[in-house]
């Protein structure tokens, strides 16, 4: 198949830490002809992040990074994105916090996305917290990263209904299907698709 020229897909990272189901979604995205971008590398920090066999089954690269001394380590996978010539970054459930330095190299390439109505219920644990404020809604949110703790310019957000009877789990399975969702449209909207 002859790719045509000016249709070439933005090379693109994902960086996990767990079990990958928004990695998993964002590779069948990146196939489908109308999406803006492929996936071209897996970062995690974690060699025991279950998210890891979507890129051995897709034949997608992977590179682990142990987090200890992060300068070094981001100094590190600064240099693999720009060997594999990486232009954007999806943090897909990455458990850990990108320095102000590196943010700046990737400037407005790099999305996240959060399961909550950003700017409620940043950082973690955020399904029990919204239970224990008895709220009405939850949802997922889809940012540009920034250096603060997601806080960066929102893109696209979807809520969903609390049941009577919700728990943790069963609002993080409602939100989970939602993000698949939302953080395709979010890179068709970045695109102008």
């Amino acid at each position: 198949m002859v790719k045509l020229i000016g249709c070439k897909k933005t090379k693109t990272a994902v960086f996990i830490s767990g079990t990958g189901s928004n990695l998993k979604s964002l590779i069948k995205f990146s196939k489908t002809k109308k999406s803006p971008i492929s996936i071209d590398l897996i970062i995690s920090n974690n060699s025991k992040a279950k998210g890891l066999k979507h890129g051995k089954i897709n034949k997608i690269k992977k590179k682990v990074f142990n987090f200890n001394k992060k300068n070094k380590i981001e100094n590190q996978i600064l240099s693999v994105l720009k060997e594999y010539e990486i232009k954007m970054i999806c943090l897909a459930g990455f458990m850990k916090i990108l320095s102000k330095n590196f943010i700046g190299k990737f400037k407005g390439k790099i999305l996240n996305i959060h399961p909550s109505l950003l700017p409620k219920y940043k950082g973690l644990n955020t399904h029990q917290r919204v239970l224990n404020n008895n709220e009405k809604y939850s949802g997922c949110t889809v940012h540009f990263v920034n250096s603060k703790l997601d806080s960066g310019k929102i893109i696209l957000q979807k809520k969903v209904k609390i049941s009577k009877n919700e728990t943790k789990n069963s609002l993080g399975k409602k939100v989970l299907a939602l993000e698949h969702k939302l953080y395709r449209k979010a890179i068709l909207k970045v695109f102008n698709r």
